[in-house]
């Protein structure tokens, strides 16, 4: 290392033309050249791409490793199975007004997940020194590929949606013509009109119905999705570390992300309105994302170098691509939709208390990266 710094040192000194000086002008000049020398040795600091000396107990880092993969199982299972337990315990039902609130603050903690902790990550791996200048220094991947993941996620948004939408009025036309036959032939004129008009209203009525539901169910997996992507590289990461003063402020930031990113997915997952085994494969599938993330870092701590050039661009892109997921399901289908609803618009009180909720779930959240 330090035969690299003086070897560095010296190519610079020379392009500086530095050895052409005067041997009085230097001697006049020796703070100048003592702060030349530091800032050369800076530079070829920043340029190494060597493991960094920090504390190494694999035993004390194993024991944390255990314990935010058990914290973090029991906060994203319970995050995530609240929303659901609103058929059993009224106050958390769909239809109550608190349950805005509480999905304003998830979908906060959701918003600020993507901004402020694995945005920041994206551009940090992404633009490290460790990997090459072309072409990893000549064009912005980061927000390039967050950008393109926010599009294709509006993409499978709308196309999944319109899918179904059509799927279903496609039948819709023939249960209205079916539900508008009179039931007795010599029944009044009058009476037969009525009940069509009836019909042709609850149709109606179904198709909005069906359209929201299948919006809510699309909405719920595009979320998961995006989930899952950032929450595997934390888990992998976390398990890799082989630093206590590393792991030790994740474990606390991490459950309470999970545990609030999960009440987000189970409000969505809620408002689909999904079969038994779905909402049960779907929320092992949330808490389980980032243990077994833990223990695939686990697994391979003894080869895996996250300073590596390769481990740089897998972690950055996943990141990247997991903002622009993120950032959009929390603007776009979760604030977007519950604000601009009628519901909302119409109560002031709401509506107030659902932007607190929001600045303060993206408030917490974003505290939280002074630690972690």
């Amino acid at each position: 290392m330090a035969g690299s710094i003086l070897w560095y040192t010296h190519v610079t000194m020379k392009n500086m033309n530095i050895y052409q000086y005067p041997i009085e002008k230097l001697r006049v000049q020796p703070v100048g050249l003592i702060v030349a020398f530091a800032v050369m040795a800076t530079l070829a600091a920043e340029c190494t791409c060597d493991e960094e000396d920090e504390e190494r107990d694999r035993s004390k880092a194993l024991r944390y490793k255990i314990a935010a993969l058990v914290s973090i199982l029991v906060a994203s299972a319970i995050g995530v199975c609240l929303p659901l337990l609103g058929k059993v315990i009224p106050a958390l039902s769909p239809e109550k007004d608190i349950f805005f609130i509480i999905k304003a603050f998830a979908a906060g903690v959701i918003l600020s997940t993507g901004f402020i902790h694995v945005l920041p990550d994206a551009f940090e791996n992404l633009t490290s020194p460790c990997l090459n200048e072309h072409p990893w220094g000549d064009f912005p991947f980061t927000g390039f590929v967050a950008m393109c993941t926010a599009m294709g996620t509006l993409m499978v948004d709308t196309y999944a949606t319109a899918y179904f939408q059509n799927h279903y009025s496609k039948r819709a036309p023939a249960q209205v013509e079916s539900q508008t036959t009179p039931d007795v032939e010599n029944e009044e004129h009058t009476h037969v009109h009525a009940h069509a008009s009836h019909s042709h209203a609850h149709g109606h009525i179904s198709f909005d119905q069906s359209s929201e539901l299948l919006r809510h169910r699309v909405i719920s997996q595009v979320l998961e999705l995006g989930i899952i992507g950032h929450s595997v590289i934390i888990g992998i990461s976390l398990g890799a570390s082989e630093s206590p003063k590393t792991i030790r402020p994740l474990v606390a930031a991490l459950t309470f992300h999970q545990f609030f990113e999960g009440m987000g997915l189970g409000s969505c997952i809620t408002q689909a309105n999904f079969k038994s085994l779905s909402i049960t494969i779907m929320g092992l599938f949330f808490a389980l994302t980032t243990p077994v993330g833990i223990g695939i870092g686990l697994g391979i701590s003894n080869v895996y170098d996250e300073n590596s050039p390769t481990a740089f661009i897998f972690e950055g892109i996943f990141n990247a691509a997991s903002a622009g997921i993120l950032i959009y399901m929390a603007l776009v289908d979760l604030l977007a939709a519950d604000f601009m609803n009628p519901r909302m618009q119409k109560n002031g009180r709401l509506q107030l208390g659902s932007n607190i909720s929001l600045l303060l779930g993206a408030g917490c959240m974003s505290l939280i990266a002074k630690w972690a």
